[in-house]
């Protein structure tokens, strides 16, 4: 055998998320186009996740129910329970060559014990900032535990991808012990571009052609950021500063936004072409959450041609060119915001410039390239690992 070419591995992805169909969100949906990536590529894959009754999108490739149970404070949730023998018998019938997990759950820990065992290589993508969400639920006690057992579960992976420079920064702050390296996020620019802007849509909701118009997209969930979204509103409004408000999501904290914001106009959920529209349909937007940890929304957004206000957070910070594409501002920075929101409130040509920036940064991100650079990361992690 020749050992400084050792034949190639067959690539065969066992996928472990916390949530892959039953809730429409940035980390499923990145999978989702993953896996489909995967198999127009003809490389087997499998994905095992928690499932509910009612699934929010019809899911790419083979997806395996494990058993979950609802998350305390986040109900919608699920949190997937570990391998269990059936699993394992499918897990076995499969023959993966490596295991991704996309979350760091239960299911996830079991997933590394067994990759041991199996002398497979495991890998790790870092979606969402769950050291934050404390901050949000009053069990701030808890962040620290948390962050002591998010980095003993990252440390034990082979390879850990965060999505963006700004994340594996905050990272090896961390002093992460592993292989960190970089899964991008795309965007499909040919659905979100300036041209479905459409102004009989938007008087159809009670918008007049000259009204700025701000906008949040996401789930609506105090994590967020929303309760400060509210008050920089509220800001906006005891300054005079004429605008009106479009907030396009579903979530739990829905009823509580529609009290503290009554005049704007909530969407509920929206995908495909008509969150395209309610994109290019708006002028401003604005996006406080420090909870991601790559910001999708933003992205579609600037693709959209619409500049963005982001908090000074890792969702935003590798994406928002200040100045250019829009404005950064620390969370709870209510008069950073503000003013931030009110210089584009007031000048058209500022909003215009800024847009047309954001679109041709968004084209930067093509997802097919992306996705082909984790593939490589994957085949380097099997060679590591042989």
């Amino acid at each position: 055998m020749n050992r400084e070419n050792p034949p190639e591995t067959p690539l065969r992805v066992a996928l472990f998320a916390g949530n892959y169909n039953y809730i429409m969100d940035g980390p499923a949906r990145a999978l989702n186009r993953l896996v489909d990536y995967l198999e127009r590529q003809n490389i087997p894959s499998i994905v095992f996740a928690p499932t509910a009754k009612e699934a929010a999108l019809p899911h790419k490739g083979n997806l395996v129910s494990v058993p979950s149970v609802a998350i305390p404070l986040r109900s919608e949730y699920r949190l997937g329970l570990g391998i269990t023998p059936r699993i394992k018998a499918e897990l076995k019938a499969f023959q993966p060559t490596i295991f991704h997990l996309a979350a760091p759950d239960l299911l996830g820990s079991s997933a590394i014990r067994l990759a041991k065992r199996w002398h497979l290589p495991v890998v790790s993508s870092f979606h969402t900032r769950f050291d934050t969400y404390t901050r949000f639920y009053g069990i701030g006690a808890l962040e620290k535990p948390l962050n002591m057992y998010l980095h003993r579960f990252y440390s034990l992976c082979d390879q850990v991808y965060a999505p963006s420079e700004s994340m594996a920064e905050e990272l090896r702050k961390e002093k992460l012990s592993t292989d960190l390296r970089i899964w991008s996020r795309g965007v499909d620019c040919e659905r979100f571009n300036p041209q479905r802007r459409d102004l009989e849509w938007r008087r159809s909701i009670g918008f007049a052609d000259e009204d700025v118009v701000i906008s949040f997209t996401g789930r609506v969930v105090l994590e967020k950021g929303l309760d400060f979204f509210a008050e920089v509103i509220e800001e906006l409004e005891k300054k005079n500063l004429s605008h009106k408000v479009l907030i396009v999501g579903e979530g739990p904290a829905r009823a509580r936004m529609q009290r503290r914001l009554p005049k704007a106009h909530f969407t509920g959920h929206l995908s495909d072409e008509p969150l395209a529209r309610a994109y290019a349909s708006s002028d401003i937007f604005f996006n406080p959450s420090i909870s991601e940890t790559f910001g999708n929304v933003t992205l579609e957004a600037m693709a959209s041609g619409v500049p963005c206000v982001c908090a000074e957070a890792t969702g935003s910070l590798s994406l928002v060119l200040p100045n250019k594409t829009g404005f950064l501002a620390p969370f709870g920075n209510h008069e950073a915001f503000t003013q931030h929101l009110g210089a584009l409130i007031q000048s058209k040509e500022l909003r215009t410039s800024f847009g047309k920036a954001a679109v041709k940064a968004a084209h930067n991100f093509d997802w097919d390239a992306i996705l082909g650079g984790l593939v490589e990361n994957y085949r380097d992690a099997i060679l590591q690992a042989r």
